[in-house]
């Protein structure tokens, strides 16, 4: 069982009005790696963004090869930044280990200089926000994105949207439709609201979600069931969290655990407006919580 101690903490770091991700993401790395030290890593975040603010504000602008529209401020900034991240430390995306839980931990994507969209974008913002460059994540369906704004108060309109996963290429609305048809099938309508900032509890909640599939496609489900408490953490209205982590409970035959949690998500989601598959899983939560409510009298 996760540590208290670590979920108050968490909690803490995740709902705090204090911009830094990398506390929280090095917490959520203790799920695997119970007494890292998150002191090293933190330092190295520190040294890279001081060896990136130094390129970032050398950068040079070259009008002749900024689009139209662009900052060209932002746009120099930004492949200054991409230079050093992705050609000269080689971050590169995981394609042929994926599904690696590695992937989803802090640490590991300093040490192995690899990662998933969500945990090289994290990156890339704590990099950045050291360097003095303001880019912000987003919550984009199936692939996290970044964005560096255009300064306002001046003619250029375009945001530069940022791939980290694929060594910090720029997209336009087109290259964002087509990844959104990638991931959320041919018939999926893009909307601006995709591209809205994701905020701190936001991010952190992905890390997570991402992890408790990963664990859960292994089997891993102790490590699942930690997962969806720090999920829990940041967000106690996730019922599905809740149906979840009874779920696991259940198969960990914690059984007084997964009838608490599985009877509190019946009664949330009987005020929910639920659709038909919905209902129909609902009936299937019934059936398991019958069996539960026999498990536990028999042994009381």
């Amino acid at each position: 069982m996760i540590r208290p101690q670590l979920v108050n903490s968490f909690t803490h770091a995740a709902l705090s009005p204090d911009p830094d991700l990398a506390i929280g993401a090095l917490m959520i790395a203790r799920l695997e790696y119970p007494k890292l030290d998150a002191g090293p890593y933190l330092d190295q975040l520190d040294a890279l963004g001081e060896e990136a603010k130094l390129r970032v504000t050398a950068a040079a602008i070259d009008a002749g090869r900024v689009p139209p529209r662009v900052d060209p401020d932002r746009y120099a900034r930004v492949l200054a930044l991409n230079d050093y991240l992705f050609g000269e430390l080689r971050f590169v995306g995981n394609e042929a280990q994926y599904e690696d839980p590695r992937n989803s931990f802090l640490n590991e994507v300093l040490e192995r200089r690899t990662g998933i969209p969500i945990t090289l974008a994290l990156l890339y913002i704590e990099v950045a926000r050291r360097a003095g460059l303001y880019v912000e994540g987003i919550n984009f369906p199936g692939h996290f994105l970044l964005r560096c704004p255009a300064r306002r108060g001046f003619r250029y309109s375009e945001d530069l949207i940022i791939d980290a996963f694929h060594g910090g290429a720029l997209l336009s609305e087109e290259a964002c439709r087509d990844l959104l048809r990638k991931h959320a099938g041919e018939d999926a309508v893009f909307e601006t609201h995709l591209l809205m900032r994701a905020n701190k509890p936001q991010i952190l909640a992905r890390m997570l979600l991402n992890l408790k599939r990963t664990y859960v496609r292994m089997h891993s489900f102790p490590q699942a069931r930690d997962a969806t408490e720090l999920l829990l953490a940041v967000d106690p209205s996730a019922i599905n969290e809740l149906r979840d982590r009874g779920l696991l409970a259940y198969h960990l035959k914690d059984f007084s655990a997964a009838l608490r949690d599985l009877q509190t998500y019946l009664q949330l989601a009987a005020k929910a407006n639920l659709d038909e598959d919905e209902r129909t899983e609902q009936a299937q939560i019934w059936e398991h919580v019958k069996t539960l409510r026999r498990r536990v009298a028999s042994l009381n």
